[in-house]
């Protein structure tokens, strides 16, 4: 009881109470050094994702404009072969019109067995 009066407010003696601080001290920081590992961690994972979405949307930009070029391009060259065939195309002169759509050679002969 005299223990208690002196000051500390404690009745257990000043040894144990060291251990257990100290114990308790270090369980906190170990603790506390995890979370930060975690935080940390989560900081740098949410860094590369913000990176790799720029990059995914970076591709996915170029691809879609490298689809509407190629749309555009078969496009046109539809309308050549619809106004080609709409003169009236000898078989002599489909080969040219092939050439000028860009159709391959091999395909050509055999569609059309030149």
């Amino acid at each position: 009881m005299e223990r208690a009066r002196e000051g500390n407010g404690y009745k257990s003696p000043q040894r144990k109470l060291v251990q257990f601080f100290e114990k308790s001290r270090d369980q906190w920081k170990a603790k506390a050094g995890e979370a930060k590992k975690t935080v940390k961690s989560l900081k740098n994972r949410m860094g590369f994702l913000a990176r790799s979405k720029e990059h995914w949307k970076k591709k996915a930009k170029e691809l879609e404009d490298e689809l509407a070029r190629m749309k555009a391009k078969e496009q046109a060259r539809e309308k050549e072969w619809a106004e080609l065939k709409k003169r009236g195309l000898r078989r002599a002169g489909v080969w040219e019109a092939l050439k000028l759509l860009g159709v391959c050679r091999t395909r050509t002969r055999t569609l059309w067995g030149i």
